[in-house]
């Protein structure tokens, strides 16, 4: 007999939290009055309870006495695995790199998308490849900034530092031991201010460059509404 396949979109993952410590079940039993709960989570409340006699459902409070021998809901279980499966695939492709990301230079077959840049290894790194220098005693002393791309464009090939900051003097971008050096005393911004304010400027060239156009519109549709005025 074919196995039946069951359909995870109808359901929230709130339906397979326990009720007790809210996380997703993990070893699920149902109790008399149908309620889920871990077997270790609803044994605790009752061990507590113990000295009373009778026991209660954490959710709706009914009562039970004896106390109710509770057994592995096997489908609830397989369910409450697929889901959790579900979520790791989900997270893990938001890891992968997209449209506009800087991708891991150490990943092979598809990129994950890179969390920071190594300015003396001259590439970007994910989460996992990232770990050494955080691990390891050797990349103790690394450079790490932000994740760009086209890394080796930004450093400055006579410090090797990254080109953070943009000379208007001299129309550049340099580091800032460049700034201290031999563009001291030079008009200066950050290389992020200088993108900001170059973008618009673009758009306002663009803007005054197609304006004989945009008067020539508005004076066709004013002309129009006179004309429409006129014949209604």
């Amino acid at each position: 007999m074919a196995e039946a396949s069951i359909s995870l979109d109808y359901f929230s993952v709130d339906q397979f939290r326990c009720p007790v410590c809210l996380d997703l079940l993990n070893d699920p039993v149902t109790i008399p009055c149908g309620h889920n709960f871990c077997k270790v989570c609803i044994n605790g409340c009752w061990d507590q309870e113990d000295v009373k006699s009778f026991y209660r459902c954490p959710q709706c409070r009914e009562f039970f006495t004896p106390r109710p021998v509770v057994r592995r809901n096997i489908i609830l279980a397989d369910v409450v695995e697929k889901l959790k499966k579900t979520e790791l695939q989900a997270a893990s492709g938001h890891c992968y790199a997209g449209p506009g990301d800087v991708e891991c230079d150490s990943c092979s077959g598809r990129k994950h998308k890179a969390v920071n840049s190594c300015l003396d290894c001259q590439a970007s790194f994910c989460e996992d490849h990232l770990k050494p220098h955080y691990q390891s005693p050797a990349f103790k002393k690394h450079k790490l900034v932000e994740a760009c791309a086209e890394l080796q464009e930004k450093i400055c090939s006579e410090h090797d530092k990254l080109m953070e900051i943009y000379c208007r003097t001299d129309q550049s971008f340099i580091c800032y031991l460049c700034m201290m050096e031999e563009h001291k005393g030079h008009d200066i911004v950050s290389a992020k201010a200088e993108r900001s304010e170059k973008t618009v400027r673009t758009g306002n060239f663009y803007f005054f460059k197609n304006m004989p156009i945009i008067i020539i519109m508005f004076v066709n549709l004013c002309f129009s509404i006179i004309l429409f005025s006129y014949w209604k």
